[in-house]
């Protein structure tokens, strides 16, 4: 199959996927306990004014009316308004995640390499102390929870210390980049998960690597060392590590709502947790929806990306 019919086959079923999640998260939110009426129209409104909220809202209306006017609407590019504050979705997803690719970009060009080389180191000494040290680290990290990682961060670095601030405050109008110490610790806190997950990942990708038959064959051959990493094993580990990367990259999403929470950050994911605190029905499936798409893209992406390593290894045999 072709690079260009793989890629259509893949863009299809990310299309498929992208509707079904989007009509799982609806699900979701239709079956969470309360609504937006009492933030709208406030928790001493009477009967009759909380009818009328809901009329106007069209929370009166069958679920799957509901959703299928969203979807039909989305196609066209409008994801709706709130309801609290009636802000338009596509206003807030153009404001809030830039903030969190920020984020997202700065803590792969943290986690990326360090975590090759961790995962090559300790992949070439499979069962050695520095494998055994490495890996169970790893696996300690990726066991603890992000707001856990950023209580002890913010006690040590923002308390005790008095380095870097406790929350990420941003000026009215502006952006992260323009206080630079704001990003340090949601940046450090997702960089410690993503790292001990990406590790664990690229450490299988090249033991497994090391040990196909065509890297037996060169270490009968007389290839060893640098030699051998370089032109045998890592050719082999390319594709499944971009795999792999592609992967840690999907956790760093969810790992990103829960930071983002932790330390006040002006992102996709704080925006998400108060719409769904508000139960504000279109801001959650517009948020939801777009972190999905982007989801998506990066693990498409990832998918070409492999394929076309994969063929290029073969090719060069």
């Amino acid at each position: 199959m072709s690079l260009l019919a793989f890629a259509g086959r893949r863009l299809a079923g990310a299309a498929v996927l992208l509707v079904l999640l989007s009509a799982a998260v609806f699900a979701a939110t239709a079956v969470l306990p309360g609504d937006a009426v009492s933030a709208v129209a406030g928790v001493d409104a009477s009967a009759a004014q909380r009818a009328e909220v809901r009329a106007e809202l069209g929370l009166d209306r069958p679920a799957a009316e509901r959703y299928a006017s969203w979807a039909a609407d989305a196609l066209r590019g409008d994801l709706g308004r709130g309801f609290v504050g009636a802000r338009p979705v596509t206003e807030v997803l153009a404001t809030r995640l830039p903030n969190s690719l920020l984020l997202a970009a700065l803590t792969l060009a943290v986690t990326a390499p360090l975590a090759a080389l961790l995962g090559l180191w300790t992949g070439l000494r499979g069962g050695g102390g520095a494998d055994r040290l490495v890996s169970t680290g790893a696996q300690v990290l990726a066991a603890v929870p992000e707001f856990v990682i950023a209580a002890l961060l913010v006690a040590v670095l923002a308390v005790w210390l008095e380095v870097l601030p406790p929350v990420s405050v941003i000026p009215l109008g502006g952006t992260p980049l323009d206080v630079p110490r704001a990003l340090v610790l949601p940046v450090l806190t997702l960089s410690t998960v993503g790292l001990a997950v990406a590790t664990r990942l690229l450490r299988v990708c090249v033991a497994d690597a090391a040990a196909t038959p065509y890297c037996e064959a060169a270490r009968l051959g007389g290839v060893r060392g640098a030699r051998l990493a370089v032109r045998h094993i890592l050719p082999n580990a390319a594709a499944p590590a971009v795999q792999a990367l592609t992967l840690s990259t999907g956790a760093l999403v969810g790992s990103a709502v829960v930071v983002e929470n932790v330390y006040d950050y002006p992102g996709i994911g704080r925006e998400l947790q108060l719409a769904v605190a508000a139960r504000d029905v279109p801001m959650v499936q517009g948020i939801a929806t777009a972190l999905v798409a982007v989801l998506l893209a990066v693990l498409l992406l990832g998918d070409l990306g492999a394929r076309l390593l994969g063929a290029r290894e073969r090719n060069s045999r």
